[in-house]
């Protein structure tokens, strides 16, 4: 693994730096910026989608020929952490979840006819999209094959769709939707996965969920299908074939949480870096003290090592492995550090980190969830373990 980068990737990667710093972060300190959820309000949306064209940082993860730059995993992983810099920096670049991880999908496995119809209004940002996968208790959540209550009964030419779905993110906006039902009780291809618009009759959106941090656009909702028909031309891959369809998705989408958190990661130890330079306590500067420097170092040495697991992974999916382990390792130090970096800029920041002066108490909220989002962490842990059981030694194997 070289890392080494290209001449091109690293001008890429300049030009999202600028974009942030010139642009992005500057919006996130005025109020007038945000919309519902503490998101970026959508008029100043389109404004900042149409200079992400300008500059080149359209859809990174998109092949040229749709409109996009093309790049692979690693690529993605060195944009999409200097985008991650700012809360606004995914959504203006149309590289934000859950978009991002839909389009990603729909590339590997729609048909021609699919791609042209669900994918393309997406990665022209004239759409949102959501995956229609998680249930209220006692359906689907990290066990989607075994727990799956939602059921699409074949008729013909259509299935017609009954259940409930909750946790959507970003519902109320979306226009296309990827759901995952129980199509047999086969336990390996019980599953399917369908498209649907938002036009179609058959299903509502109960509530938008109150949630904790700040929301993604058009928040977490709770879902009713009752009646909806889906036609058998919008299954993805094929019937039975919906945990196939969830990996695929769930492996790339992980990652890319990574790697845009690794952003925001970053950006919570450049807050409080300048404070740290030039307060003085007892006659000393706070980064002369061997606790506070003890502090930096193990967040600055955590988000380090994500970002070399984080590559390490992309590196795997470039090249066309599972890379499940890789993934779930990524998933659990980025997620850790994330907490870590923030939770230490506000210790170091005192009662102004804990205040709405900065934007550390947002992430704070924000980083919680990334030890439950698309997989708890314990759930990650078991899946290493599992490989380490497998074969300790072809675990431990650098190639």
């Amino acid at each position: 693994m070289d890392l080494a980068l290209p001449a091109t990737l690293r001008a890429l990667e300049d030009s999202a730096h600028a974009f942030v710093d010139e642009r992005l972060l500057p919006l996130e300190e005025d109020p007038r910026s945000f919309g519902q959820g503490e998101h970026l309000r959508e008029d100043l949306l389109a404004t900042l989608r149409a200079e992400a064209r300008e500059r080149g940082l359209w859809c990174p993860q998109m092949p040229v020929a749709r409109g996009g730059r093309g790049l692979g995993p690693v690529g993605m992983s060195v944009v999409y952490e200097a985008l991650g810099r700012s809360r606004f920096g995914p959504v203006a670049c149309n590289c934000a979840a859950p978009d991002d991880g839909n389009m990603l999908v729909l590339e590997k496995l729609a048909s021609e006819e699919q791609k042209a119809r669900w994918l393309q209004p997406i990665v022209d940002g004239e759409v949102r999209s959501a995956i229609v996968m998680t249930e209220p208790h006692p359906g689907a959540g990290s066990d989607p094959a075994g727990m799956m209550l939602t059921r699409a009964e074949s008729r013909g030419d259509r299935y017609v769709v009954h259940g409930r779905k909750w946790f959507i993110t970003g519902a109320e906006g979306a226009a296309h939707f990827i759901l995952l039902a129980r199509t047999s009780d086969d336990p390996r291809r019980g599953l399917t996965a369908m498209l649907f618009h938002k036009d179609q009759p058959g299903w509502r959106i109960l509530r938008r969920i109150p949630i904790m941090g700040p929301e993604e656009h058009g928040g977490h909702c709770e879902l009713e299908l009752d009646g909806l028909e889906v036609p058998v031309e919008n299954v993805l891959l094929g019937e039975g074939r919906g945990m196939a369809v969830a990996q695929t998705r769930l492996a790339i989408a992980r990652l890319t949480h990574c790697m845009r958190w690794l952003g925001m990661a970053r950006r919570a130890l450049e807050i409080a870096l300048p404070y740290v330079r030039e307060r003085q306590a007892f006659g000393q500067r706070l980064a002369d003290k061997e606790s506070v420097q003890g502090m930096l170092g193990a967040a600055a040495l955590a988000i380090d090592t994500g970002r070399l697991l984080t590559l390490r992974a992309a590196f795997e999916l470039e090249r066309g492995r599972r890379a499940r382990m890789a993934v779930s390792a990524a998933k659990i130090q980025v997620a850790d550090a994330l907490h870590l970096a923030v939770d230490t800029a506000i210790q170091l920041l005192g009662a102004k980190g804990y205040s709405k002066d900065t934007p550390l108490e947002w992430m704070y909220r924000y980083a919680r969830q990334a030890r439950l989002v698309d997989g708890a962490s314990e759930v990650h842990r078991m899946v290493v373990a599992r490989e380490l059981l497998a074969d300790e030694r072809a675990f431990f194997r650098w190639s």
